[in-house]
């Protein structure tokens, strides 16, 4: 498995921007796909973005597809979630994840999660 550490949450005005940011430890990160889930208070974790491990295919949930981006960066063991245009229903605790499957939306095929780092959007 991979630790991962989740950075780069706030509070921010409806119609901002924030970019998140996971950091992975191990020598093997460009190995995994990874992935941002969301959770919101009393709602299930859901899925927001994944990238496989070269970074050239991406997958998005309908609810967040054109305002955020996922995106690596293999030398720096870091993957980033841009979020634009944001919304109040974007407000939840983002979680980042790794999976050693090529490419993966569903929550059951990561294996390695990080604490999360909450986003909350005002109105």
């Amino acid at each position: 498995q991979v630790q991962l550490v989740e950075s780069g949450g706030g509070l921010v005005q409806a119609g901002g921007s924030l970019r998140l940011s996971c950091a992975a430890s191990g020598r093997t990160f460009s190995s995994y796909a990874m992935g941002w889930f969301r959770q919101a208070p009393g709602k299930e974790r859901e899925f927001v973005a994944t990238i496989n491990w070269s970074g050239d295919r991406t997958y998005f949930a309908d609810s967040v597809k054109g305002r955020f981006t996922i995106s690596r960066d293999n030398a720096k063991n870091t993957v980033y979630l841009q979020m634009n245009s944001l919304k109040p229903e974007d407000t939840a605790v983002y979680y980042c994840a790794a999976t050693t499957t090529s490419v993966a939306t569903t929550l059951s095929d990561f294996d390695s999660w990080g604490q999360g780092t909450q986003v909350t959007v005002s109105s």
